[in-house]
């Protein structure tokens, strides 16, 4: 389950993310400020994916709003400063430019270990009734 969970929010961060380094290098921006759009993305489309199924179960704006902050932020926070935290990390990741093998390549490693670091997370979270086990009562 927390595999799973973590495969989710994985999801969200990742098109949040490739997203915002699609527009900050676009844009010419610098790798702080794309960085802060990318993390913001991820958020966005983290907690959009997660309040999709829970409107779909028939639960207000407001209520599934609620259920996706409480069910992904930790996940979401540890999943981006893990993956954020590898791009920096790599020699070359932030200013290789997307047409770059390496920043590709850093990006899906970033990613790997993400999920790597975030799954015990969300096992936690579950086994003791938080985290993504919030949104099971809507599934």
């Amino acid at each position: 389950m927390a595999a799973v969970a973590t495969l989710h929010c994985l999801t969200g961060c990742a098109i949040g993310e490739v997203l915002g380094m699609v527009i900050g290098t676009a844009l010419g921006w610098s790798n702080v400020a794309t960085i802060a759009l990318a993390v913001g993305l991820a958020f966005v489309f983290g907690y959009a994916l997660t309040m999709v199924g829970v409107l779909r179960a028939g639960v207000g704006f407001k209520q599934a709003l609620k259920v996706a902050l409480a069910a992904d932020t930790v996940s979401i926070l540890v999943m981006e400063i893990v993956d954020n935290g590898v791009m920096v990390v790599v020699p070359g990741a932030m200013d290789a430019g997307l047409a770059s093998g390496l920043f590709w390549g850093a990006l899906a490693f970033a990613f790997l270990v993400a999920f790597v670091v975030t799954t015990p997370v969300n096992k936690w979270l579950i086994g003791r009734g938080k985290g993504h086990a919030v949104v099971h009562a809507y599934h």
